[in-house]
């Protein structure tokens, strides 16, 4: 758990209490005019408390803003309990069964027992059972003691700090999250796209002119998943004219009596080579003309077997069918035909692709292409889906090739990868914006790229103080990975930055209304 509190005794920030009047045991009550305020981060909670001093035998209320951090939203309901223990004392504990407000629960707390307390906030919830460990808080025999305590202690400096409510932050889209290291690769981003891999699809085109007809119950529909070798159709042949049949068994007839003309030739002649009767050159003529009576024959068996035990029907198409077979295994992406319909020879008819595995092809301007001597791998983003994907890996895909020849129409390169797509999230012609990483990884603080704000050409964060207190800060960057960006200058490792809602904090910091806080503290 992190929390935000002063090094000084009793280990709570003390602020100025101005603007921040309370109801039923404000600090003024106390005759203090100061308040103390906290603030602490669990794992799925911030808590963000302002109390009074506290005064044996006197009632402090308590304004505690509790945020759920899984969307940074105040919590709606719940028990919160202020928890006063250790100090060779009995623990005394005090709560309240429901918010006050959004976000805001009221617990009061009476002291029993003055003296160092060590002070907690419990939260129980649907959604939560957080603890949150406030140190060591002084409570005050009378109040006299609690002012001459307050008086003696420094308040601190709040010039420069941006006041944000959290009643401001609860209402935009508001998130933090602290400066960490990370491991981070240098990269460049790029353009890119999703393909199929080209022994992954396959067009099938219609094998000859004739009627498409359905092969078993249904017609293939998009999106259905065919085996390698599975019938998608059939194509009943249409023949051009009556004789077309009757010409192909005549040619058929023709060849068989050449190929029996020139066996008897070459039997005739090869007897008279024997007793000399001719010369060697006219048997070599027969076998030769043996050879080409074969070949016609095959050529004519061959014409014919398309529609072998074929009849013609009255329209003249042939009750024959030609099975249109999917070379590959894979999905279904376009069918541009239907049953029944007359389709020509070369049509295309089935688009199916091999989803399983497909290509990221990115597009490397001619202009970087000195940046990436070495290729370390990629992460790239589509449309319709947050995730980031990375590649480059024997378990996330591979580089396939790195084009050498420049595109003469966009000066780029295709820079390809391999990439695995068991869930089929990746969809064909996808848009892709990817970075290449360009070397190895490295340690360094790193932020996410939305807290980085642009302001008249310097890249600023603004950075949680303490609840609704932020600082602007001027930071110098690094590596980009992703979403995430190195700061080599400007922040120290735990610093808690504004990851969504930046914008907002800087509208607050140049305004000159002072905020209000709507909870009446």
């Amino acid at each position: 758990m992190k929390t935000f509190i002063s090094s000084i005794a009793p280990l709570l920030l003390v602020i100025a209490a101005a603007g921040c009047q309370g109801t039923g045991g404000a600090p003024d009550d106390h005759g203090s005019g100061s308040a103390i305020a906290s603030t602490t981060f669990t794992g799925s909670s911030e808590l963000f408390v302002e109390f009074p001093p506290l005064v044996q035998g006197e009632e402090s209320a308590f304004a505690a803003h509790l945020t759920a951090l899984k969307d940074f939203t105040a919590l709606g309901s719940g028990r919160v309990t202020v928890v006063l223990s250790g100090g060779s004392a009995p623990e005394e504990r005090f709560s309240v069964s429901e918010p006050s407000a959004a976000g805001i629960f009221r617990p009061v707390a009476t002291p029993e027992t003055a003296g160092e307390r060590q002070l907690a906030v419990l939260v129980e919830s649907e959604a939560l059972d957080d603890r949150h460990e406030l140190g060591t808080v002084t409570v005050f025999s009378s109040r006299e003691e609690a002012a001459e305590a307050s008086s003696s202690e420094d308040s601190e400096d709040a010039g420069g700090e941006i006041a944000f409510l959290k009643e401001q932050q609860w209402l935009i889209d508001f998130a933090t999250a602290p400066a960490t290291k990370r491991r981070l690769r240098a990269s460049l981003p790029a353009n890119g796209r999703i393909r199929a891999r080209p022994e992954g699809e396959a067009r099938i085109t219609a094998p000859i002119t004739g009627r498409l007809v359905t092969v078993g119950d249904v017609f293939p529909r998009i999106g259905a998943d065919v085996a390698r070798d599975q019938v998608l159709a059939a194509i009943a042949p249409r023949v051009t004219g009556e004789a077309d049949l009757a010409s192909l068994d005549l040619q058929l007839e023709k060849a068989r009596l050449h190929l029996k003309e020139a066996q008897h030739d070459r039997n005739r002649l090869e007897g008279l080579l024997k007793e000399g009767a001719v010369p060697d050159r006219r048997v070599v003529e027969a076998r030769h003309e043996e050879a080409e009576a074969k070949a016609e024959l095959a050529a004519a068996q061959s014409r014919l077997a398309q529609y072998e035990g074929t009849q013609r029907t009255s329209a003249g198409e042939a009750e024959g069918r030609i099975e249109v077979r999917s070379p590959i295994a894979g999905t279904l992406l376009s069918v541009q035909t239907a049953p029944g319909a007359f389709v020509e020879e070369g049509n295309e008819l089935f688009y199916l692709v091999d989803l399983d595995r497909v290509w990221l092809e990115v597009r490397i301007p001619e202009a970087d292409l000195g940046q990436l001597e070495q290729v370390a791998g990629a992460a790239f983003r589509v449309d319709g889906r947050s995730a980031r994907i990375e590649v480059g890996t024997l378990e996330a895909g591979q580089l396939v090739a790195f084009g050498g020849l420049v595109d003469p129409q966009s000066r780029t390169v295709p820079l390809i990868f391999e990439v695995d797509n068991d869930d089929r999230h990746l969809r064909i012609g996808m848009f892709a914006r990817a970075n290449v990483f360009t070397g190895e990884a490295t340690e360094a603080l790193a932020i996410p790229v939305s807290a980085i704000l642009d302001e008249d050409g310097q890249d600023v964060v603004y950075i949680q103080q303490g609840g609704e207190s932020f600082e602007r800060r001027t930071v110098t960057l690094g590596i980009r990975d992703g979403d995430l960006v190195e700061v080599r200058e400007g922040l120290e490792p735990t610093a808690r930055v504004v990851i969504r809602g930046a914008y907002n904090v800087r509208l607050a910091a140049s305004s000159s209304d002072v905020p209000a806080h709507g909870h009446g503290h």
